[in-house]
């Protein structure tokens, strides 16, 4: 009997021991974001190097000197290309009318002088009568992503944006009459939502839309799709909105940023397209985004395309992520594919970009701001006449989309607090720019 009370108490004992294994445990970290790194913060300290503010103090130093002169060949990107494919050359064309002066960088706009009249003109902001499905005056260019609420939930004073997009096709969002709204259609992999027949009765509820066919298929973690699944849903979607709307445009899906890697990629799916419908992929509106974020297998950044047999692209730092040289160089790098590929006559939009970086790595609102109204003034004045859009005066981009107005995972660019609603930091200069517009 006392032994069978010995081996009871050690049965029992075993027991406690195993459940305080389990259940005292530590919790597992959460899995790192894929597309910031974690790096240790950098904190100012005396004799560091280099420290916070010397890090702030460089990168407000190359935005200002990355402002172009009235006409500037766009340098090389500085980062290094790992991949198979090479960086496309700089155009010695392009030119910047007005830049923002490099001695104040103020967050009000430069006078852009008014573009060649396109083909297709906009009566008042909101109203989407040109041929990329937006509005074509100034402000209404000027576009915001919003991951939360409405656009409505938010205090825009005098200065709302053209246009916006939530990654959804929703027939009735919430709308202010001097807004306009584009949608999306998003896959994953050779899938999409919503249903075919829902799709269809959207569009016919309102003509000439902006849809967006895809959100970064090029991403493991967003669309995630091959090229070859890609151009398949593709063809699917672009007929079924045609035949709902035929005076809708149809733009693809955005990749995350016009890399070689990513251009690649695009050609791939162009070819795949062909194959499998017997022609050319018809794209009414070409999408990009413009992020600038490593390309690294199992590394931060936004990874390798789907599909894509390399381990590695362009291996940008962080510090190459408000590089004002790289990203013009990206956009109109894009612009030059697009050209040589018989797509010039097309309209470009940018429907995401921004700061993703937290503000303890070097990113705190007012190098955010500049950064912001450096892109803004680019967008708003950058024409080629090789290369641009020849229905818009040669610009290279026709709309523009920031990210975001209100995120709670990537927060730096954010205009407004997502809790209390309030103006950010950078919120006021998007309001102080967007006001100065007509």
């Amino acid at each position: 009997m006392r032994k069978l009370s010995v081996v009871l108490m050690l049965m029992v004992a075993l027991v406690g021991l195993m459940a305080y294994a389990l259940f005292s445990r530590p919790v597992p970290a959460p899995r790192p974001d894929p597309l910031v790194p974690t790096v240790p913060v950098r904190v100012e300290q005396p004799g560091a190097s280099p420290s916070a503010a010397a890090v702030v103090a460089t990168r407000v130093a190359l935005l200002a000197s990355a402002t172009p002169a009235a006409t500037a060949t766009v340098p090389p990107a500085t980062a290094t290309a790992s991949s198979t494919a090479t960086s496309a050359p700089a155009s010695p064309t392009a030119t910047h009318t007005a830049p923002v002066s490099s001695a104040t960088m103020t967050m009000t706009p430069s006078p852009v002088p008014p573009p060649a009249t396109p083909t297709a003109t906009v009566a008042q902001v909101g109203v989407s009568s040109t041929t990329w499905g937006l509005p074509g005056s100034s402000r209404g260019r000027v576009g915001v992503g919003m991951p939360h609420l409405g656009i409505g939930s938010f205090d825009w004073g005098a200065a709302p944006p053209g246009w916006y997009l939530n990654w959804s096709p929703q027939p009735h969002p919430e709308q202010r009459p001097d807004v306009a709204f584009a949608r999306m259609i998003r896959l994953k992999g050779d899938s999409f939502s919503p249903a075919l027949d829902q799709i269809k009765a959207t569009a016919t509820q309102k003509s000439g839309v902006l849809w967006l066919v895809g959100n970064e298929p090029d991403v493991p973690w967003q669309d995630n799709a091959t090229p070859e699944q890609y151009a398949a849903v593709y063809g699917v979607l672009y007929k079924a909105i045609k035949e709902a709307d035929p005076t809708a445009r149809v733009a693809i899906g955005g990749v995350s940023q016009p890399t070689p890697l990513r251009l690649a990629y695009l050609d791939r799916i162009l070819a795949a397209y062909k194959a499998r419908y017997g022609g050319e992929m018809p794209v009414d509106v070409w999408n990009v985004h413009a992020f600038i974020l490593r390309e690294e297998r199992n590394s931060w950044g936004v990874g390798i395309p789907p599909g894509m047999p390399v381990d590695k692209g362009t291996l940008y730092e962080i510090d190459n992520h408000t590089d004002m040289q790289i990203f013009r160089q990206q956009i109109e790098g894009f612009r030059r594919w697009m050209a040589e590929r018989g797509q010039r006559n097309k309209p470009l939009v940018v429907t995401e970009y921004g700061v993703l970086m937290p503000e303890d790595y070097g990113f705190p609102p007012d190098l955010v701001s500049k950064f912001m109204a450096a892109t803004f003034d680019y967008f708003l004045s950058a024409q080629d006449p090789a290369l641009g859009y020849p229905a818009d005066g040669n610009r290279l981009v026709q709309a523009f989309c920031w990210y975001s107005v209100a995120d709670t995972v990537y927060p730096t660019g954010n205009l407004f607090d997502p809790k209390t609603r309030a103006v950010t930091p950078v919120g006021k200069a998007f309001r102080q720019y967007v006001q100065a517009l007509k």
